[in-house]
């Protein structure tokens, strides 16, 4: 895989003209897209349909996370756009995430579209260890990654959502086909925001990453297309 295949862009935008707009500038210099709460909330699934009508692939970050079969329900709903990656919450347990992962395929099924990878959030990358145990969850931030990460590939998930620093600690508990996807990625020329577990492009895919989500540095950069090039060199060197 080329190092820009493993880049999806969050497109964390309300307007869905500006985000296929980026969308098509930026086609043949990174893997896809990452439509989140944002962009789903301000323009619906129709138009997640038209940035998957590019081309393209689309990973659809809801993070769902309610009972089972409300998740299934939704998981089933949201394969109908013909995404490549949908997520849950793996804090949601068992139960809810083997919910998600046979919606999936029943979706994909009824709606003559590939099954979607199911991915599972771990710990947000804005959390730290500090964080969790205030909203009463044990730390350290690294151990429940871990605790997360095989449960979700017990409940026969596809992979999680991880900080760079857990990534390979996965790929060494879950095996390498386990899915590895990476936010909080900061190349060394970047501000880091509000991202508080974070590496570089280079680093997360040395620590095991399979794909790196990047938004700010490649949407807020004066040149999107030049700043993911940069970023593509960075992963290659």
């Amino acid at each position: 895989m080329k190092p820009s295949d493993r880049i999806f862009v969050a497109l964390d935008l309300t307007d869905e003209e500006e985000a296929r707009t980026l969308a098509r500038r930026l086609m043949g210099h990174v893997g896809g897209f990452k439509l989140g709460l944002e962009f789903f909330s301000a323009n619906g699934p129709d138009a997640v349909r038209a940035i998957v009508d590019t081309g393209l692939k689309v990973f659809l970050d809801l993070k769902f996370h309610d009972i089972p079969n409300t998740v299934a329900g939704a998981v089933r709903a949201a394969t109908a756009t013909g995404v490549s990656i949908l997520n849950v919450h793996a804090s949601g347990g068992l139960d809810m995430m083997r919910a998600a992962a046979e919606a999936a395929a029943v979706g994909a099924e009824l709606h003559g579209v590939s099954k979607p990878i199911i991915a599972a959030v771990t710990v947000l990358t804005s959390m730290d260890t500090s964080d969790l145990d205030m909203v009463g969850q044990r730390g350290p931030a690294d151990e429940q990654v871990g605790r997360l990460a095989q449960l979700t590939k017990d409940a026969g998930l596809d992979g999680v959502v991880c900080s760079p620093a857990e990534s390979a600690a996965v790929r060494d508990a879950c095996g390498d086909d386990f899915v590895r996807i990476v936010p909080g990625i900061r190349p060394s020329w970047a501000s880091t925001d509000d991202q508080k577990r974070i590496t570089t492009p280079r680093q997360a895919l040395d620590a095991g990453a399979t794909y790196l989500v990047i938004g700010r540095p490649i949407t807020q950069a004066d040149d999107p297309v030049e700043a993911a090039f940069r970023i593509a060199d960075e992963m290659a060197e």
